[in-house]
Order: structure tokens, then C-alpha cells, then sequence
């Protein structure tokens, strides 16, 4: 399999296939065709079987920890090496730009999370941080790492991004409510509360393109 794959690359490779050429290399004696087909089986796809967590991949028989370190890494790894390119050079100035960077940053999410992202005053990006995990109530949205954030990378302006895993992009009171928290917070050191998306499967919501950041 490692020669086809130095011939072709994945062209032309079943799913279970690339699935068990992965599991060559954390287990590197003995046929591992049978556990590909049985975490296959167990979680139902490639992209199951890669976005399940590590207690779950362990619990197949023949899986240890190392083995499902390696799967779960995977698809992180990729992301990471997407979003550096994504980064570089990356002006988040209208709705068609910030849509496929935050697409991509949530698409390893399992839970709600909330992310701030600090721009200059033309938009480039100059940092991106993870705020916490669980919906914008219950993470306890610390508005003073927002304020100290925009500060630490002399922001002028900041986009609050989150994700509904339910697949309902729809804001809740909550949102609004967090909206107007991290708005006023960051007016009093002026800087601009630029927008407030939320992310839910492949579409997202801007609060500004609706009006209510106007």
C-alpha cells in the first residue's frame, strides 16, 4: 500500500484503504485490513472514523492509545497546516473572506466554542484566540480577556465568532445578549465590535449583515 501511495498518492484508494495505510504506521506488524473494516464499521465513514474522540477509538478492539492518538491528530493536523495558510497575508474585510476562514476554523469542533479575532484598521488579521468551550452563556464569555486581547495586539477592531453543533445558525437571546456585552466592553477602549457570526454546519449568520450591529 506504501508503494501505491508513492505511485499515486491516495488516487485511486477505497476509504478503508487509506484507513488501514494510516494504521500501518502506528502499528507496524500484523495485518491491520481487519481493524480499518471494524472502525469503519464502528463509526460508519473515513470522516467518522477520523472526528471520533480518542476514548471512543479506544474502545475498539485492537486500538490502543497511540493508535488512536494518531487518528484523532490526523485531521488537526491538516487543519492547523490550512489555517496557517489561510493566515498569511489574511485581509477579513467582507462577509465572502471571513466566511470560508471561520468555516474552516470550526470544522474540527465537536462542542460550542467561541473564538475572538483582532484586525487592523484595514482588516488584516493579527491574531485569532480561542475564548473557551459551551455556548456563549454557559463558556462565561470573559469580556475582560476580549478588552485585554484587542489591547495586547492593538486591535482595531474584533469579530466574536461561535458555532452551534445543532446545525441552527438562528442567534439566541444569549448571543444577543453576549453581542452587547463585548460591544460596550470594547467601545470604552474604541475599539470596533466589527461583527458576531455564528457558524452551524456549512452556512453562518453575521450580526452585522443583519442589521444589528449597524
Amino acid at each position: 500500500m506504501r508503494e501505491r501511495f508513492l505511485k499515486n498518492e491516495l488516487n485511486g484508494f477505497a476509504d478503508h484503504e487509506v484507513l488501514e495505510l494510516l494504521l500501518c504506521y502506528a502499528i507496524p506488524q500484523g495485518d491491520v485490513n481487519p481493524l480499518a473494516h471494524a472502525l469503519m464499521d464502528r463509526f460508519g465513514s473515513l470522516a467518522g472514523v477520523l472526528s471520533a474522540p480518542v476514548e471512543l477509538l479506544s474502545q475498539v478492539k485492537g486500538v490502543g492509545e497511540r493508535t488512536a492518538v494518531l487518528l484523532r491528530m490526523v485531521p488537526q493536523v491538516a487543519q492547523k497546516a490550512r489555517l496557517a495558510e489561510l493566515e498569511r497575508e489574511l485581509v477579513l474585510n467582507t462577509r465572502e473572506r471571513v466566511g470560508p476562514y471561520l468555516l474552516e476554523l470550526f470544522s474540527q469542533e465537536r462542542n460550542e466554542a467561541v473564538y475572538q479575532i483582532c484586525l487592523d484598521g484595514k482588516g488584516k488579521l493579527l491574531a485569532c484566540r480561542r475564548l473557551g468551550e459551551g455556548s456563549t452563556s454557559a463558556v462565561n464569555l470573559d469580556v475582560r480577556k476580549v478588552v485585554e486581547n484587542a489591547i495586547l495586539h492593538a486591535a482595531s477592531s474584533v469579530i466574536l465568532a461561535h458555532n452551534h453543533p445543532s446545525g441552527v445558525a438562528l442567534p439566541s437571546p444569549d448571543d444577543h445578549a453576549a453581542t452587547d456585552r463585548v460591544r460596550t466592553a470594547l467601545e470604552s477602549i474604541d475599539v470596533r465590535l466589527e461583527d458576531h457570526i455564528i457558524v452551524a454546519d456549512h452556512d453562518f449568520i453575521s450580526f452585522s449583515e443583519s442589521g444589528y450591529l449597524g
